[in-house]
């Protein structure tokens, strides 16, 4: 740059012609790539789309997978009423339906397994699903009852020292029965979403009330200005609005949905579907979709603006000789009179980058004081 603070010398005062300024937009307009607008937070709206296709916590996974491919996540949040916590979808019905039949017909005697039902927490092998059921709910589910009354009838430090010892049996207990155990109510959705790392909050059921608290939710991140993206998971058309806004407060948008052209992948700067996401496509896609956004951000530092508020006035000094007289060889007016010219010489960005991330070399700063010369000529015409 200290080639251009040579070559761009202040404009003599006496300059008979008006001066206008050119500024660029990197000065005015912020980076959406900086430090703190990379962010990225997640917002899923289980009432519109719950996963149903793949198990809670590898959707949960390969959801934050992907939106970690923008920027750093700051968090992800679920909303969701009680209705969705206690359905089971059709597949793990389905699921649920084969296993007892499964195992009807090893009581009867007609089907025997391969291999055996090994225990997770005692290591006893089993042929009979049923039995192996059985034997883990008297047993380590009775232990596992044991533990949390000691741990509640403790208190200060050694509740600590208690905790610390049974950490691990818990943990090998509340692996297996993960497996084996069928929930009470629902098939887990919360529990498994939680241990993935995704905060989840249940809503009133009413109508309408998990796409109120997102919104709210939404409009409160940006207006503490804590991301610079946001990904949405719905596939519910009010949430178009919310969309618009944060565009027009400069940040990404991201969706996931099922519906190949809805009116949320259309307000978003980018979308994936639920199988791009599972597969593993959404990650791959999304270095592609930050390149984009990064050449469009170094377009926007490129652009130039003349701003009128910014002009002021510059006196005019006195005229060289030969010219003060007005009259030029044939003796008649040249129409040259002194006018108070406006503005500030001609300006270029202080520091340019390509999308590499490296400074321009002096060729292209000259390059850049060259196509200024001729802007700044195209203005006095």
């Amino acid at each position: 740059m200290a080639v251009l603070s040579r070559l761009f010398l202040p404009i003599p005062s006496r300059n008979l012609f008006s001066r206008r300024t050119l500024v660029s937009n990197a000065t005015s307009r912020p980076s959406s790539f900086s430090s703190k607008s990379s962010s990225v937070a997640i917002f899923w709206d289980l009432d519109n789309k719950p996963p149903n296709a793949i198990p809670p916590y590898d959707a949960a996974v390969r959801l934050k997978l992907a939106a970690s491919s923008f920027g750093t996540l700051k968090f992800a949040v679920a909303y969701a009423n009680s209705h969705v916590f206690r359905h089971v979808p059709a597949p793990v019905r389905a699921q649920r339906e084969d296993r007892r039949t499964l195992d009807r017909l090893e009581d009867a005697g007609v089907y025997t397994p391969s291999e055996p039902y090994v225990c997770r927490v005692c290591g006893r092998n089993f042929y009979n699903h049923t039995k192996f059921v059985n034997h883990f709910k008297q047993l380590h589910e009775r232990e596992q009852a044991k533990r949390l009354h000691r741990l509640e009838s403790t208190k200060g430090s050694q509740r600590v020292m208690l905790a610390a010892k049974l950490s691990m049996k818990m943990e090998k207990y509340r692996r297996a029965s993960r497996d084996l155990l069928v929930p009470k109510v629902g098939y887990g959705l919360a529990d498994e979403l939680r241990r993935a790392g995704v905060l989840v909050r249940t809503v009133e059921d009413r109508p309408e009330a998990a796409d109120k608290a997102i919104r709210e939710h939404l409009v409160d991140t940006m207006d503490k200005g804590r991301i610079g993206c946001l990904m949405l998971v719905s596939d519910d058309a009010g949430f178009a609005g919310v969309l618009r806004e944060a565009r027009m407060r400069c940040l990404r948008t991201v969706v996931v949905g099922d519906e190949g052209d809805g009116v949320l992948k259309r307000c978003a700067d980018a979308a994936f579907s639920w199988k791009e996401v599972a597969s593993g496509r959404a990650k791959k896609d999304a270095a592609s979709v930050v390149e984009k956004w990064k050449d469009r951000e170094l377009l926007k530092k490129l652009e130039w603006t003349y701003r009128p508020e910014e002009t002021k006035e510059v006196d005019c000094g006195d005229l060289e000789e030969g010219i003060g007289d007005g009259d030029d060889e044939d003796g008649g007016d040249m129409g040259l009179h002194c006018q108070p010219a406006v503005g500030t010489p001609y300006s270029v960005p202080d520091h340019i980058q390509d999308p590499s991330g490296t400074s321009l070399t002096v060729k292209d700063e000259l390059a850049f004081f060259r196509a200024s010369l001729a802007v700044g000529s195209n203005v006095v015409k």
